[in-house]
C-alpha cells in the first residue's frame, strides 16, 4: 500500500513540477491568455477596453473636424479651399483617423497592441504632432507681421486638441509596448517626399500650401532650405521624444512578450 507522505516529510517543490511521490508544485500562470484570467487584471482589462473606445472616439472625431474643414475651405472659394489635400497637416490627419479606427478596433479584441501598430502609431503621431506645432507657428507669424487668419474650430480640433490628446493616451494607454529607435527615419521619408512633391507641383499650379515653400514669399532658396531643415528637425525631435517616452513608460506587463488571444 502506498504512503503518502505527511505534511512534515513534504520538500518543496518547485513551481510547475512534480516530486517522486507524485506531489505537483503550483502551476505558473500562463501569460498569454487573453487578457489574463486572475482577477487582478480586471482593473486592467476594463481600462483597456475604455481606452480602445477612446481610440474609436477619437477617429470619429477626427473624421468629422475633416468632412468640417473641407466644408469650410470650399465655403471660402479659394484656390486653398480646392487644394484641400494638398496640406500635409490634413494628409497626415487623414491617416490618423484610419489608424485610430483600426488601434481601437484591436485594443477591444487584444489585450496588447502587437509591435506593428506601435511602429505605425509613433510614426504618424510624430506627423500630426509636428503638425499642429508647424500650425501654430505660422498663426503666430502671421499675428506677428499683423495679418489675420481666421481659425475655424475644425482647424483648432485638428491641430490643437488631437495632438494634445494623442500624447497623453500614448503615455498612458495600456497595452502600448516600446517603439524603436529606428522609426525616426521612416518619420522623416514622409515630408521628404511630400516637400519634393509639392515644390514641384507648385511650380506647375503657382500654389503653395505653406508659404515657406513658395519661392515668392521667401528670400532666396537659402532660406527655403533653412526653413525645412527645421521643420526635418522638429520631426525628428518629435519622433525621438515619443520613442524615448516609449521607452521609459512601456504600458505593457512584460515589453519582451508577445501575447496573443487564446480561445477558450
Amino acid at each position: 500500500m502506498p504512503v503518502v507522505p505527511t505534511g512534515r516529510s513534504r520538500r518543496r517543490t518547485p513551481r510547475g513540477s512534480v516530486d517522486s511521490a507524485g506531489w505537483q508544485g503550483p502551476v505558473p500562470r500562463r501569460p498569454g491568455d487573453r487578457f489574463g484570467a486572475a482577477e487582478e487584471d480586471d482593473a486592467r482589462v476594463r481600462w483597456r477596453v475604455v481606452f480602445g473606445w477612446a481610440r474609436l472616439l477619437t477617429a470619429a472625431v477626427c473624421a468629422v473636424a475633416l468632412v468640417a474643414r473641407l466644408l469650410w475651405g470650399l465655403g471660402s472659394q479659394t484656390i486653398a479651399g480646392q487644394n484641400f489635400l494638398a496640406y500635409l497637416t490634413i494628409e497626415s490627419n487623414i491617416a490618423f483617423a484610419l489608424l485610430a479606427l483600426i488601434a481601437g478596433i484591436i485594443a477591444l479584441r487584444t489585450a496588447e497592441d502587437p509591435a506593428w501598430l506601435t511602429t505605425a502609431r509613433a510614426v504618424v503621431l510624430s506627423w500630426t504632432i509636428t503638425a499642429g506645432f508647424a500650425f501654430a507657428l505660422i498663426v503666430w507669424q502671421a499675428g506677428v507681421h499683423g495679418v489675420p487668419i481666421w481659425v475655424p474650430w475644425s482647424d483648432v480640433v485638428l491641430h490643437f486638441v488631437l495632438p494634445a490628446w494623442t500624447i497623453v493616451a500614448w503615455v498612458f494607454g495600456p497595452g502600448r509596448r516600446a517603439a524603436s529607435w529606428r522609426i525616426v527615419p521612416y518619420v522623416l521619408l514622409y515630408p521628404v517626399v511630400w516637400g519634393a512633391f509639392t515644390i514641384w507641383r507648385g511650380r506647375a499650379v503657382g500654389w503653395y500650401p505653406y508659404y515657406f515653400l513658395d519661392p515668392r514669399q521667401v528670400s532666396g532658396p537659402l532660406e527655403m532650405m533653412l526653413t525645412c531643415t527645421i521643420a526635418l528637425a522638429i520631426f525628428a525631435l518629435v519622433a525621438s521624444g515619443l520613442v524615448a517616452l516609449s521607452r521609459i513608460h512601456p504600458t505593457v506587463s512584460d515589453p519582451a512578450e508577445v501575447r496573443a488571444p487564446t480561445s477558450r
